[in-house]
């Protein structure tokens, strides 16, 4: 099913919201709100669904832990199909992606 524009934006709004979900387990902090997450490509066609993001570090050992949570979150959205977390180091994080809540939180200023 071919969904428009406008429901493929709503499409992903709830997926940003279900990947506000995925909580970092080192920081406590959500991976949105620590901006980790770069891009969330939906193809309106197919439901195939990309999440671009990053980690803290090159090294991070939580790739796979995010990356499960990530497809775990994505479960509940049924227009989700075939959902692929892609790393991407460029832009390179640093805590000026984070959101006012995140540095609060972590008591960054």
């Amino acid at each position: 099913m071919a969904y428009t524009e406008v429901e493929a934006e709503a499409i992903k709004e709830r997926v940003l919201a279900a990947l506000e979900t995925v909580i970092d387990p080192e920081l406590g902090i959500d991976i949105v709100n620590l901006g980790l997450v770069y891009e969330v490509e939906f193809d309106a066609e197919t439901g195939n669904t990309i999440i671009k993001m990053t980690l803290t570090t090159m090294g991070c050992p939580l790739a796979d832990v995010l990356t499960e949570s990530i497809h775990e979150a994505l479960s509940d959205i049924p227009e989700v199909k075939n959902p692929e977390v892609k790393l991407v180091w460029y832009p390179a994080w640093t805590t000026d992606k984070m959101s006012r809540y995140a540095r609060i939180a972590l008591g960054i200023r």
